[in-house]
């Protein structure tokens, strides 16, 4: 555990708990793309199905417990309890372009060719790419709401300092894993456009756009 990591995983949990939060204060769910997270609940299944199998720390265990049951709790709530609000006419990524090639993707290259070690390096390269189809959809809407942008900018935050988790590991521990580290930088890069406009925009008080 170092500080950026820390710093991280609390920024990725604000991330979460700020659209949780705005979905059920509002009681809608509009504005949020459910693709983007049924992905995000798959990315967390299939990443900590070692759950009950391999402990490393109650932060570690909590942490994933925490993921988890918000995930679904997030579905849930876009598909069943706030469906009515769902604007599934904008969530239209397919995300099928999404999930067959990291699928087959994790297949060729991960660290170990075991059941476990496949589904995590899956849910590695699922996670930098996730976003997409919320972005798309803010595209395709034209604009985001606030809140929805702060929760954009979090999870953005999230995967920056994880970059920095990863140097620092490099540097003071000697660990080095690559495919954590590209997939970081591919997801990192995809907010790139997005810091720019939440700098600029959001808080100045504007609302956040996206180009078409």
């Amino acid at each position: 555990m170092n500080i950026f990591r820390f710093l991280g995983d609390l920024s990725h949990l604000i991330a979460i708990v700020i659209l949780l939060l705005k979905i059920w204060k509002s009681r809608s769910c509009a504005g949020i793309s459910g693709k983007s997270q049924a992905l995000f609940a798959v990315v967390f299944t299939t990443r900590y199905l070692d759950l009950f199998t391999n402990f490393i720390s109650f932060y570690n265990t909590g942490m994933k417990v925490v993921y988890i049951a918000c995930s679904y709790a997030m579905v849930w709530m876009i598909y069943s309890k706030f469906k009515a609000t769902y604007d599934g006419n904008h969530d239209t990524f397919r995300v099928e372009f999404l999930v067959a090639p990291t699928a087959i993707l994790a297949f060729l290259v991960n660290h170990d060719f075991t059941p476990l070690e496949i589904l995590w390096t899956f849910s590695i390269y699922l996670e930098s790419v996730a976003i997409l189809p919320q972005l798309f959809m803010v595209s395709k809407t034209g604009e985001a709401e606030t809140i929805t942008s702060h929760y954009l900018f979090a999870l953005g935050v999230y995967r920056t300092l994880y970059l920095f988790n990863w140097i620092w590991r490099y540097q003071f521990e000697g660990f080095f894993d690559l495919i954590a580290i590209v997939a970081g930088l591919v997801q990192t890069i995809l907010y790139c456009d997005f810091f720019y406009l939440y700098i600029t925009k959001v808080l100045k008080g504007k609302k956040l756009s996206l180009p078409a």
